[in-house]
């Protein structure tokens, strides 16, 4: 069920707790103790503080949803639509005290992407350097496989429709499997966002959660919402019986691209991301931009036959796209894609041991999948050939054979190098789709390049190449459509 936005903050609560109540018998919760883990000390409610002298029990505070920390500098992340039911007011979160009871501590908005839902606070003062159990979650980049185990951690206080801050907080922490992943548009009139679904039914006030692996605490995602319509794919429980619901994760994907924005730095199980000099000695002195985390784009829903988008763009400093040309592609297929690869980020290329600007080739193919005789090799004049600095691009494409045992669709995403003369020379699997990645790789292949240029002169370069399988939608297959929140 979607919340509509103009309801009133007080009318909100107690919508959110009408709706708790439903679920408060089959939702696994339990007292957060003093022996916090990881996991509880980095997540904290997102709230509204309603007065300002405190009573018998506390401060008086909404309670709109959760967020966690992603550093020891104080910034966590949530869901941009969490903080949309704030209308303006100033966010807090709730943090527990190591010398008493639940303490609000103010969180600043630093940057929210509203079109794939995804928010960066910083809590001020930062909690970390007081005396608050407060810990932060390590993200991973790695796509998540069908099956795989997660855990959607989140806190609520135990009274919903008057909460205050010395009340106890509940902790819930419901597993579930990766069922699939789907394209949605989260905002009416905005770009696609790529959803994972698992199997677990959202309950009110878990929005902006952390969605963790089940075999560490790595965050893969935040929760969305719950998703309402038929599932690609029959969920049933380890009893045998049909799942009650699904539940949406927006993938860390779209937060990492924000915190690469703003320079934030963010850890992963093995170390920290941020762009220290130490990081750099361990880089080779001269290197290409290396994917940090890449989406594909969804097939437009209204194609009926098959097309490509060729794109040079510039990879920056911060790991982000910039200047991205548009060598050829038209609508349907340019807007999904241009709306995708906004988001991608990079480690940053090298020159002589220091950062430096490199531009790459991008090109998507979305192979037609209906009968037709149009040929499935495409040749095509060198692009920008006048230009100084260009990507590696391509001038012959060949479409792959959909395998005719295979139902699948999805994306396939390469990291080809090509050398000064155009020729392919190396492919890297970014994301691989074990039906349809042989027939990605058989085709791409068969492509010839013009060499990437710096300067005027031949290059070496990189060129990330996406072919998009698509099969025809069946009965038991429904088109993706928006989650509720």
């Amino acid at each position: 069920m979607k919340i509509p936005r103009g309801i009133g903050a007080c009318a909100l609560a107690s919508f959110a707790f009408v709706l708790w109540s439903v679920f408060a018998n089959s939702a696994p919760a339990r007292a957060a103790d003093d022996n916090t883990d990881t996991l509880s000390a980095a997540i904290c409610p997102i709230t509204y503080q309603v007065d300002q002298a405190p009573f018998e029990r506390g401060y008086h505070y909404l309670f709109y949803g959760n967020g966690f920390f992603i550093n020891s500098d104080g910034y966590l992340i949530t869901a941009a639509h969490v903080l949309s039911q704030l209308h303006g007011g100033q966010p807090y979160i709730l943090v527990r005290s190591t010398i008493g009871p639940s303490q609000l501590v103010k969180a600043m908005v630093v940057i929210a992407d509203r079109e794939h839902d995804v928010a960066i606070l910083r809590a001020v003062p930062n909690p970390f350097e007081g005396q608050y159990k407060v810990a932060f979650l390590p993200l991973t980049t790695r796509r998540l496989s069908p099956a795989q185990t997660v855990l959607a951690a989140a806190l609520r206080p135990s009274n919903l429709k008057d909460p205050h801050t010395f009340d106890e907080l509940l902790e819930d922490r419901p597993s579930g499997e990766v069922v699939d992943y789907e394209f949605s548009q989260l905002d009416k009139g905005r770009g696609d966002t790529e959803l994972f679904l698992f199997s677990h039914e959202v309950r009110p006030g878990q929005s902006g959660s952390p969605v963790v692996l089940g075999d560490s605490q790595e965050v893969a995602g935040l929760v969305e919402g719950r998703w309402l319509h038929p599932s690609p794919i029959p969920v049933v429980t380890d009893k045998g019986q049909e799942s009650a619901g699904l539940s949406a994760a927006v993938p860390i994907h779209y937060a990492i691209a924000l915190l690469q924005l703003k320079g934030i730095a963010w850890h992963t199980a093995s170390g920290d991301f941020e762009r220290s000099e130490e990081q750099a000695e361990q880089r080779k002195e001269s290197s290409a931009p290396v994917p940090l985390s890449l989406v594909a784009a969804p097939y437009p829903a209204q194609a009926l036959f098959g097309g490509e988008v060729v794109l040079d763009a510039r990879v920056e400093s911060n790991g982000r796209l910039s200047d991205i040309k548009v060598v050829r592609g038209e609508a349907p297929f340019l807007e999904k894609v241009l709306s995708a690869v906004r988001t991608w980020t990079f480690l940053p290329a090298r020159e002589n041991g220091l950062v430096a600007k490199q531009r790459i080739g991008i090109a998507f193919q979305f192979p037609q999948f209906l009968p037709s005789r149009v040929e499935p090799v495409h040749k095509y004049e060198e692009p920008l050939a006048g230009a100084l600095e260009r990507g590696a691009l391509p001038i012959l494409t060949v479409e792959p054979e959909y395998p005719p045992e295979c139902s699948a669709d999805g994306s396939v995403i390469l990291y080809d190098t090509i050398d000064q003369q155009g020729q392919l020379t190396s492919m890297q699997v970014l994301r691989d789709l074990e039906s349809l990645s042989a027939a990605a790789l058989a085709a791409v292949r068969q492509w010839r390049f013009v060499p990437g240029k710096q300067a005027g002169t031949n290059t070496a370069s990189m060129a990330v190449v996406v072919v998009t399988f698509h099969r025809r939608a069946t009965a038991g297959r429904a088109n993706p459509a928006s989650p509720s929140r």
